[in-house]
């Protein structure tokens, strides 16, 4: 199950996410679905298509399933998936 605590280890394809601060600043308010995530890459699905955000530099509001937000710093995210289940995270 995933919560606010162990959502940096989980999957996040199919999750609700919106970029709530990015380097490039046309990306804020992108809101969407997780399609798909690369190494350095969230793909989103937005009503106008989908949209590659660097996950480097940018925040990321995730919805959960029960409905909670959370906020994650997509530097501590820029990893494959199967090697964040590795990362030790102190506070994010």
């Amino acid at each position: 199950m995933i919560t606010p605590k162990n959502i940096v280890k989980h999957e996040l394809i199919g999750l609700e996410v919106e970029v709530v601060e990015a380097y490039n600043k046309k990306q804020i308010g992108i809101k969407g679905i997780v399609v798909n995530e690369t190494k350095k890459m969230l793909w989103i699905e937005t009503e106008k298509g989908i949209k590659k955000i660097q996950k480097s530099g940018t925040k990321f509001m995730f919805t959960l399933p029960d409905g909670k937000k959370v906020k994650v710093n997509g530097n501590i995210i820029t990893k494959r998936p199967e090697e964040r289940l590795r990362i030790k995270v102190r506070k994010w």
